[in-house]
């Protein structure tokens, strides 16, 4: 059975550099200086390292995400930790620290704080299966407690990692934010 169309057909796409349309932005057509014509562009000399860090995947984790990206992180090299090394709760927190700066790193600027949250919560899950256990639900609770108390070094220091890493991007935030209303309003 033959459909009709309803719709008129769609308008052709714009070219690129063609003028806009009046709703499209500031009164239709743009500027040669505001479409950036004759400008050169030059781009700053970035050091190897900061090149190196670009190439590095960039999520931006919710406040929820990171405290399972974190948790799933610490759980899963724990595992790891307790079949090749013994439960070695020195090679646990020294793998700890850089999970700690990756979910500083890449948490979104919105939900900060809850990476610092999140790091000591990531480090007693993944306790969970290297802790000395005597058995049963109270033997594997007073190991974690001991674990806890035994290497909280540790834990303040991935949390002092992690709240380095956020207090840093905040200020960096709002210095940005600062730059921008302060050229708005010149």
């Amino acid at each position: 059975m033959e459909q009709h169309r309803t719709r008129p057909p769609q308008s052709p796409p714009l070219r690129r550099g063609a003028p806009l349309p009046p709703q499209a932005g500031r009164g239709g057509a743009r500027t040669a200086r505001q479409s950036g014509a004759g400008v050169p562009r030059t781009a700053p000399a970035v050091s190897p390292l900061v090149q190196a860090a670009r190439r590095f995947p960039n999520p931006r984790l919710t406040g929820l995400g990171s405290g399972l990206f974190c948790s799933a992180v610490m759980f899963a090299l724990a595992c790891l930790d307790a079949l090749l090394f013994g439960s070695s709760l020195v090679v646990y927190g020294v793998l700890f620290l850089p999970v700690c700066a990756l979910t500083a790193v890449w948490v979104r600027r919105a939900d900060l704080v809850t990476a610092v949250v999140a790091v000591p919560i990531a480090f007693a899950v993944g306790l969970l299966p290297i802790a000395d256990s005597g058995g049963g639900l109270g033997g594997r609770l007073m190991g974690l407690v001991t674990a806890l108390a035994l290497h909280a070094g540790w834990l303040y220091g991935g949390t002092l990692v992690a709240g380095l890493i956020v207090t840093v991007r905040k200020v960096r935030m709002m210095s940005r934010r600062a730059a921008q209303r302060r050229r708005a309003a010149a």
